[in-house]
């Protein structure tokens, strides 16, 4: 220990961090040694990750904490021999910059700028990362969002994009509309604030009829199983049977979706959810005033309260009834809070004997309760207090008394199918995409709406739709973006007729300005296509994708839906975006999620400027496994810097060292295998740890080494250090008298016969007497030759009843047990 802090003492005058960070970045620079040839598709590998909002705050750990891992991957590959294509850019448009910008008073357009420069030149420019700047994008620039505009008429063209009115969820502090994707158990993903809903028209994109494309897709992709899990519980695909209720008078008809059409003989009432273009029908003169109030109650009601299982149950009897497809009688139709318009068909079939929530409904409201499902012995249950949800023997049921209820749904299907009452039906829980914002910042919907020809698409040719600079863009509350207000902006001509029109006010999410951006990284040069056919062909889809967990159903689905779609219309040769996904943890402190109203936020720019970019980063992955939360600890980040300073003064004093023997060169070659493994595996925690051995191996073995031993040592660790710390491994490379960049040199090698474990026989006496003789791997411990010779048969015998009083030990020669 004392050897190791007096090297990490004597390492403070060589390694200034800041210096040689200075001075590598100007030389990569200068030689444009992280600029890919984008020709050359031998090996290629396209390494994504999540480019940044550049908002108020900066760069926080969490984007350093991606980065790292994501650069550390890349720069591994490359020196595997891979064409490693790693660009980045900034998802500049969106609520993040522009309410910034409302809080300090200075238009987005000019202040986006300011911190996308701050971003790019004073903190992403610092870590240390192999990004190619010559193919940045930024999703605020004209030359960007132009193809998101064409983006959104490929849509529009192919019947994807479509206008309508429906319930959305609104944030009454952003002030616009949020995508479902976008509310976390009722609240807003941006702000926290609670959602709404209001009733307003939108622009929608149709990924409801991607459904079952998006779910099969999911089988073939190098994903984690937690991501392919989430997205298929958010897409919810449900297979069951529609059934037709008729009204009793005949005049409409009730259509209602069930996964359980085996228990339709068990419906004693219908629920419509309030919002129901029937209910006004169905409602009696006697109920209006009952059913019209509930409905205003429920209009106030998040989305979120109305599914909780907790609440207790509510509803409004209309006095209308309608038939039972099955049995024929009349049932009464309720109305209740339970039941969305948006989920299914928004109505329900009530089966209280079955179903908790319609069991609860009914015991409230005194409606029937009828069993037609038996279970078996040891489930039954008194249906009076409560449902039976399980399967079981079809009573009560007519012609299908005895029949087991899983067979049940099939054959009662087929029946009502016949007679035109109901068929099998496949529905999801995924609702269509709702980009609308009715904000300044982002890409104005090319859309223009003409008295003559209504809704007529921008050619293509007149893109992009600039956004104006205005300067009141502050949202307006009111359901309509600041755009709504810019007369020189919406008054325009229909491109159709030539005659006056208005243009589309609202803007589109940031969400689908990062729903095609790896697309356009290979081809930012093309100012004439959204992207290069032969480029794209060439270089997509992407290897290798590194991003968080939050945007498994907004980024990662939208991207998926995105790409299939130009797929389908033509434009792109494969289905899925990113072949290889992998998704970090979160950084957290004193136990929790990093936030300024806990005071716990750890700012990147501080602790590079203390340690270097390349002790944080290093500490970043060493804190723990990669995909899991991992804790940040200040004084571990010490250790880091310690561990690095001690690796320059290895480096530095190696000429006073090497004049040895020769030493056992084995630990070089298991390090290399063992830090190759886990770098192949992204357990760059366990890299690390491998490093932190090896440099200690180095210290306790250089003085049996020879020269060249201790210098093929340092430069092997070197070079498995180069994609952790770039700086460090660049200035450590020169230092060992080696030219170009260490970032240039091949991934090292182990020696196969290096790694064959070195064997000793130990002869096992008893009594001074010659009893075994066990070959085993050198160093293996008394403790362990002991045990092992108490089990051989040819030792067991002479210990059997007596008491070892003594053992002496040779180590890999002798053991030798004396009993009596």
């Amino acid at each position: 220990m004392a050897q190791q802090v007096g090297e990490a003492s004597r390492a403070d005058a060589r390694y200034d961090p800041h210096e040689i960070e200075r001075r590598w970045i100007a030389r990569w620079e200068e030689s444009g040694l992280y600029r890919t040839d984008l020709s050359a598709v031998d090996r290629k590998y396209y390494n994504l990750m999540e480019f940044p909002y550049p908002s108020a705050e900066g760069l926080h750990v969490g984007h350093a904490y991606t980065y790292s891992g994501a650069d550390t991957n890349g720069r591994y590959k490359r020196m595997q021999g891979y064409n490693v294509f790693q660009p980045m850019g900034f998802d500049a448009f969106g609520i993040h910059s522009e309410n910034y910008a409302l809080k300090v008073g200075i238009n987005p357009m000019t202040l986006t700028q300011r911190t996308v420069t701050r971003y790019r030149n004073e903190q992403m420019g610092r870590l240390g990362c192999m990004w190619d700047w010559s193919h940045a994008v930024n999703t605020s620039q004209p030359d960007y969002y132009r193809w998101t505009q064409w983006l959104f008429l490929q849509m529009y063209k192919a019947g994807l994009a479509v206008r309508k009115s429906a319930p959305v969820n609104w944030c009454p502090k952003d002030l616009t509309v949020l995508a479902n994707e976008q509310v976390i158990d009722g609240r807003c993903e941006r702000c926290d604030s609670e959602v709404v809903q209001r009733e307003m028209t939108q622009w929608f994109f149709r990924i409801t009829e991607y459904a079952e494309h998006l779910l099969s897709g999911l089988d073939g992709l190098d994903w984690p199983e937690m991501s392919k899990r989430l997205q298929r519980n958010w897409i919810g695909k449900s297979e069951g049977s529609q059934l037709t209720f008729d009204l009793a008078d005949g005049s409409d008809r009730i259509s209602v979706f069930t996964t359980r059409p085996d228990t339709v003989y068990g419906a004693t009432y219908v629920v419509l959810a309030p919002e129901h273009p029937l209910v006004e029908k169905v409602t009696v003169a006697s109920q209006s005033v009952q059913v019209e109030e509930y409905r205003k109650v429920t209009s106030l009601k998040k989305e979120i309260e109305r599914l909780s299982l907790d609440k207790e149950k509510t509803g409004a009897f209309t006095g209308g009834y309608a038939v039972n497809p099955a049995t024929g009688e009349r049932v009464p139709i309720w109305i209740a809070d339970y039941v969305l318009l948006t989920y299914g068909t928004g109505a329900i079939m009530a089966v209280p004997g079955h179903d908790e929530r319609d069991h609860e409904f009914a015991r409230k409201f005194g409606l029937p309760i009828t069993q037609v499902i038996e279970p078996p012995a040891e489930f039954a249950v008194d249906i009076r207090d409560e449902a039976y949800t399980g399967a079981g023997t079809m009573v009560t049921s007519g012609q299908f008394d005895g029949m087991p209820s899983e067979e049940a749904k099939r054959a009662i299907t087929e029946k009502l199918q016949a007679e035109g009452k109901g068929e099998q039906k496949v529905t999801y829980r995924l609702r269509d995409w709702l980009i609308s914002r009715q904000r300044y910042w982002g890409p104005p919907i090319p859309i223009v709406y003409c008295p003559e020809h209504g809704e007529v698409p921008v050619p293509e040719e007149q893109l992009p739709v600039l956004l104006p600079e205005v300067e009141n863009f502050r949202p307006t509350g009111t359901g309509k973006s600041p755009l709504a207000s810019v007369e020189s902006f919406y008054k325009t001509e229909c491109p159709v007729c030539g005659g006056p029109a208005v243009r589309e006010t609202d803007v589109s999410d940031t969400f689908l300005d990062s729903s095609w951006y790896y697309l356009r990284y290979p081809s930012t040069e093309y100012d004439d296509r959204p992207f290069d056919a032969e480029r794209t062909r060439n270089w997509l889809p992407v290897d290798s994708y590194m991003g968080g967990k939050e945007h498994i159903v907004l980024h990662h689905l939208y991207s998926r839906f995105v790409t299939k779609v130009l797929h389908d219309l033509g434009h792109l040769a494969f289905e899925e975006p990113f072949t290889r996904l992998r998704l970090h943890g979160m950084v957290t402190k004193d136990g929790a999620k990093m936030s300024k109203s806990r005071g716990n936020v750890v700012n990147p720019d501080e602790f590079r400027q203390q340690y270097g970019a390349d002790a944080f980063r290093t500490y970043l992955l060493f804190m723990g496994p990669y995909e899991d939360d991992n804790e940040f600890s200040v004084s571990a980040v010490q250790g880091v810097a310690r561990f690095l300073g001690r690796v320059y003064s290895q480096v530095d004093t190696r000429e006073e060292y090497g004049s040895g023997p020769g030493a056992d060169m084995r630990t070089l070659h298991r390090t290399i295998t063992r830090v190759t493994s886990e770098l192949d595996a992204l357990r760059y925690h366990t890299s690390i740890a491998a490093l932190m051995e090896m440099s200690n191996w180095i210290s306790s073995a250089r003085a049996q080494m020879t020269q060249a031993q201790l210098q093929s040592a340092l430069e092997h660790l070197v070079l498995m250090l180069a994609p952790i710390a770039p700086y460090s491994a660049e200035e450590l490379w020169h230092r060992l008298g080696r030219e170009y960049s260490v970032h240039l040199q091949a991934w090292p090698v182990a020696d196969e016969a290096m790694l064959a474990e070195a064997m000793a026989t130990v002869v096992v006496q008893v009594n001074g007497r010659v009893r075994e003789r066990l070959t085993l791997p050198a160093g293996t411990s008394e403790e362990d030759v002991t045990a092992l010779a108490r089990e051989s048969a040819k030792v067991r015998p002479y210990l059997d009843g007596v008491q070892v009083r003594k053992a002496v030990w040779v180590p890999d020669k002798l053991l030798n047990l004396v009993v009596g």
